[in-house]
């Protein structure tokens, strides 16, 4: 559309080019959000809920509340295994110590009690920074180990040291099949995700951004760096302890401290990666890309073996997938820091100008 400024005739253009590619992007994003909601209980088969689907939404949600933190504001974190423990474990001891307590509401407790974890262990962050700060968060991980694995009384004095919740049900609609489970952590991961989209692009997230790019010089600009590290905790600790929550309660169903060892933190760390640094989107990627790349492997590598005569075991497979990783978190921060969500939004820019790029 032509319009006339200061005696010269301008287009908006490229105002129109800019709001056209977000509408877009929002009604794709609506479809597919209908299509998760009302096609896939229909078309998947429990195989498919129990060993794909639920562990991406949960994972995915870990990554979320990660990406806040390391992705927006810049705080490295090694940890995070450990809060989602703190939000598994407080959720079930508020559930079967609180007559009465409806299990969203546990769930969402265990995410406070992680946020409380979370603030308690990022005070340090305030003074220290880079590799320190990862060091710091490791010893969380390690603390959040030892603590649910020697006292007693986190698991209700179990002799075995695991949990276990069962008769899982919401407002009184049991949650007791695959299609359920799926649903409930599904409206919780939309929820979620659309919290998080929308705090980081308003004001608070414009912080987190200034803390992660330069703290000095957005300290110099007004912003708070101690309210902004402390606020980029407390979030990405609530959603991680909620995400731990629902690991526990909806994926596994009985568990012990093992399930959240230091390998879910770099599982969740290499998420974020290889996904997208600062991407909402990325972490949905990065959940993906962990969650189907071992199971397409252990189904494709052995065939292949078979096809060219050769045995590869499990443990082939499993250090097979071990190097892959390691090769794409290398590939991903020299080639591409943001990741599968930058790459993804390369291919719609492409693919919007195809077939006249120029």
């Amino acid at each position: 559309m032509l319009y006339r400024e200061n005696g010269q005739f301008k287009t908006s253009y490229g105002a129109d080019q800019q709001v056209f590619p977000i509408a877009q992007d929002r009604v794709v994003i609506g479809l597919l959000i209908a299509f998760a909601v009302f096609a896939v209980p229909l078309l998947a088969d429990e195989y498919m809920f129990r060993a794909i689907l639920i562990p991406f939404l949960i994972l995915s949600l870990a990554a979320i509340g990660l990406n806040i933190l390391v992705g927006y504001c810049g705080q490295i974190s090694l940890g995070t295994g450990g809060l989602m423990a703190v939000g598994a474990y407080a959720a079930y001891n508020f559930l079967i110590r609180i007559d009465g307590m409806p299990m969203l509401a546990a769930i969402l407790l265990g995410g406070v009690a992680a946020t409380v974890v979370g603030v308690l262990f990022g005070i340090p962050s305030l003074r220290i920074k880079g590799l320190y700060l990862a060091v710091a968060t490791l010893a969380a991980q390690f603390f959040c180990d030892w603590l649910f694995l020697r006292v007693k009384w986190f698991t209700n004095n179990s002799a075995s040291g695991s949990v276990n919740v069962s008769n899982l049900s919401l407002f009184g609609i049991p949650i007791d099949n695959p299609q359920a489970k799926y649903l409930f952590c599904l409206g919780l991961v939309i929820a979620f995700a659309l919290i998080a989209k929308n705090l980081v692009r308003g004001h608070i997230g414009r912080e987190w951004m200034a803390i992660r790019d330069m703290d000095v010089a957005a300290a110099v600009i007004g912003i708070r760096p101690v309210y902004a590290k402390l606020s980029a905790f407390a979030v990405s600790s609530f959603i991680v302890g909620v995400a731990g929550a629902l690991w526990g309660f909806v994926h596994l169903g009985a568990w012990e401290p093992a399930a959240f060892s230091i390998d879910r933190s770099f599982q969740l760390l290499f998420m974020i990666i290889i996904g997208g640094l600062g991407s909402i989107m990325g972490s949905f990627f990065g959940a993906a890309f962990i969650v189907i790349l071992p199971i397409v492997l252990n189904r494709a590598l052995p065939a292949l073996g078979d096809a060219i005569g050769v045995s590869i075991g499990t443990a082939a497979v499993s250090h097979t997938e071990l190097m892959i990783f390691g090769a794409l978190i290398v590939f991903f921060l020299i080639v591409e820091p943001h990741g599968l969500a930058r790459l993804w939004s390369t291919a719609k820019e492409k693919l919007r100008l195809w077939p006249f790029p120029h």
